[in-house]
């Protein structure tokens, strides 16, 4: 027969409103009482009823990860740091997969709307969302601009852009393309060209941005950079806007004939450790996913607890030069 309350109640010598009180962690409790109750707890293999509870404190204690592809290192790294870190403070986790759907989003922030799901930590790319207007809303956004009212966790993309591009001046390149998202997407990343553009001028050179959109599958990208290659037959460097592409872009150019890097320099952006591990010699900008995903719980906690928070983090950037930092 399954154990209740009461039962718990009458071993441990206490009320019902006491041994309420332990599992809810409400109002004073001695430590000696706590541990009766909890002791009786575990003689009877009494197990709380964790959803009456849930609706009792108006909490879940889970919190969605909304985010284009998991399938992308840095997405799926991401994840990962998020995830753990989430679970040593008490929550569960609902992934989202995106996959850049404007109603799949939709259904998520719903969620948080009526209350299904704590919090929402995000990274999609979709604009003109309304719900993300409400303010105050438990939400923190790595990675994007989603509105006025919502903390952002970004890495100092500015400056990756500068160290990216000048690896490549510095390497003898000086005919240099980046490969960059949408521009008319209000995104942190949208700087990394602009240090580009910056960087490429200071330098008495023509910048050269050439689009590249993310929800591209990879197929697609491959028939876009040979007719890069083909349009710019002079292009000797080459700033590709993550790791992935910088390794799409390695296969295109070795089946057209060119020598990397003696052709052809490349450098990615994100640095995650899968990258690092299958493409070691690849120079890259490096973000701190661990602290990135740790910064993004904090905010997310105190938003939840009605804190001051800032509403903009910035994070430095390595340069990996495919052997050492710097």
């Amino acid at each position: 027969m399954k154990s209740k309350l009461e039962d718990v109640a009458h071993l441990a010598n206490v009320s019902k409103t006491t041994v309420s009180r332990v599992l809810n962690n409400r109002g004073y409790i001695s430590e000696k009482t706590r541990v009766k109750v909890y002791q009786a707890m575990q003689e009877l293999n009494y197990h709380p009823n964790i959803l009456a509870r849930q609706l009792y404190q108006q909490k879940t204690n889970i919190i969605g990860l909304l985010f284009p592809m998991v399938s992308n290192p840095f997405f799926g790294e991401l994840i990962e740091e998020l995830e753990k870190g989430l679970y040593r403070k008490g929550y569960k986790v609902i992934i989202g997969n995106s996959l850049n759907d404007p109603q799949k989003e939709k259904d998520y922030l719903n969620q948080l709307l009526t209350k299904q799901i704590d919090g929402l930590i995000v990274g999609t790319h979709n604009n003109g969302i309304k719900e993300y207007q409400y303010k105050n809303l438990p939400i923190v956004s790595i990675e994007r601009t989603v509105s006025k009212e919502i903390p952002v966790i970004e890495c100092d993309n500015y400056n990756g852009g500068i160290l990216a591009t000048n690896y490549l001046y510095e390497a003898g390149c000086r005919n240099i393309i980046h490969t960059t998202g949408r521009s008319n997407i209000d995104m942190p990343s949208n700087l990394r060209d602009k240090a580009y553009t910056d960087a490429m001028m200071s330098f008495g050179l023509t910048p050269c941005s050439y689009p590249i959109y993310f929800d591209m599958n990879n197929e697609e990208k491959k028939k876009h950079f040979k007719e890069m290659f083909i349009k710019y037959p002079n292009l000797d460097g080459i700033f590709a806007g993550n790791d992935v592409e910088a390794a799409i872009i390695m296969k295109v150019a070795q089946k057209l004939g060119k020598k990397i890097p003696e052709d052809i320099k490349i450098i990615g952006f994100d640095g995650t450790k899968l990258c690092r591990n299958l493409m070691p010699n690849l120079p890259t900008v490096v973000q701190p996913i661990e602290l990135m995903a740790s910064n993004a719980i904090t905010i997310l906690e105190k938003r939840l607890n009605g804190e001051e928070i800032d509403l903009k983090t910035t994070f430095p950037v390595k340069l990996y030069d495919g052997h050492t930092y710097k």
